[in-house]
């Protein structure tokens, strides 16, 4: 059962950027702001279906029938938020809310659709009305980016049940398997282990396929000496785990083990050189100069790291451009990687949490690189 007391504090950290804003009200459609701010797990889907109307003393929340039962069985009839299925869309009802509350400065995402966005200008006209709408530069998303136990108990549990598909499919993968087939065996685990769903569509990647860092998986058969790359995670309660792990079936050779090594070393010296405050950028470059150290360079070329948490790409980033902090309680993941066109590739990748003493890595599954017996 979700900490009622842990989503308050939610909703008072987001009042309190409002009152230092001075808006009088916030209109909210972004599902992972929804979900973050309601406490209401397992409902939001592919839908902006739901609309939140926010001021100092009220929360408000519009849905339909489809959803509003679930809402209700969740969080109750008579929690901090009042629900509602009245038959009008989203912008009409804002503008309701707009005009009954006498707001003159609503703060809106600027994610917020278009269409939506017209249409609530239209409706507050209707109404007479005709309030300030600034933008909310994704600082709901910035307010998400240090976590609270709540939510890292959850993004442990989904990493659990990550590490248990890792130790089954190493028992499972054999030489004449199509990456498919993997695919198919390491989603079923986890959805039949504990998952709520999938973090993303998995990546399975073996031989030459595994220099492509996002491959589909095909029915290429993986054969013996091929690393395959398994890029993957569990879903839990609406939080998501991330993980790479580069297999190799048979014994490496001394160029593989050495490629693989590379790539170690890169992450776990940036796991290692990551501490509270750090700049996302200096990280991901300090894995870019390991690698070309060791004359790889040309053959990394996207980030080294994102946040997860509610979404599966998220702040903080380590990353080229990105000159953010890194906080105390960001959940992030550190992920090098050494593509080689037409051959192989391998991506080492764990998800951690910034603490005060520096990185934590949630994963279990070994660094090491997993041999897979072929005989």
């Amino acid at each position: 059962m979700a900490d009622s007391q842990a989503f308050a504090r939610r909703v008072e950290r987001f009042r309190a950027l409002m009152e230092e804003r001075g808006y009088d009200a916030a209109i909210v459609r972004d599902n992972a702001g929804l979900r973050w701010l309601t406490g209401a797990e397992k409902v939001f889907d592919f839908e902006n279906a739901h609309t939140a109307f926010i001021t100092s003393d009220g929360l408000w929340f519009h849905t339909d029938s489809r959803y509003y039962n679930t809402f209700i069985e969740r969080l109750g009839a008579d929690g901090p938020w009042a629900f509602d299925q009245e038959m009008v869309s989203g912008s009409a009802w804002a503008a309701a809310k707009i005009a009954a509350s006498r707001a003159r400065v609503v703060a809106i995402e600027d994610s917020m659709d278009l269409a939506f966005y017209d249409d609530l200008l239209v409706e507050c006209a209707k109404k007479s009305i005709a309030p300030l709408f600034p933008r909310m530069h994704a600082d709901i998303a910035k307010l998400r980016i240090v976590k609270d136990e709540e939510e890292l108990e959850l993004l442990r549990e989904a990493q659990r049940i990550t590490d248990e598909a890792f130790e089954h499919m190493c028992g499972f993968i054999k030489v004449g398997m199509t990456e498919k087939e993997i695919r198919v065996e390491l989603e079923n685990y986890m959805l039949t282990h504990g998952a709520d769903g999938l973090s993303f569509d998995s990546i399975i990647a073996a031989g030459p396929n595994g220099a492509n860092p996002h491959a589909q998986p095909s029915d290429y058969r993986v054969q013996k000496g091929d690393f395959i790359v398994m890029d993957y995670g569990a879903l839990y309660r609406d939080y998501h785990a991330d993980m790479t792990r580069t297999v190799i079936l048979g014994q490496p050779t001394e160029e593989q083990q050495h490629v693989y090594d590379i790539v170690r070393l890169a992450h776990e010296t940036c796991a290692a050189t990551a501490k509270p405050g750090c700049i996302g950028k200096d990280i991901h470059n300090l894995a870019v100069k390991i690698i070309s150290e060791n004359g790889y360079g040309e053959y990394f070329g996207h980030g080294l790291g994102h946040g997860v948490g509610l979404e599966i790409h998220e702040k903080p980033v380590f990353g080229r451009t990105y000159e953010g902090e890194v906080p105390v309680g960001s959940v992030i993941t550190v992920e090098p990687g050494i593509y080689l066109p037409g051959r192989f590739g391998i991506r080492l990748e764990d998800t951690g949490v910034m603490t005060e003493e520096g990185y934590a890595p949630f994963a279990n599954s070994p660094h090491e690189l997993v041999v897979i017996d072929c005989d």
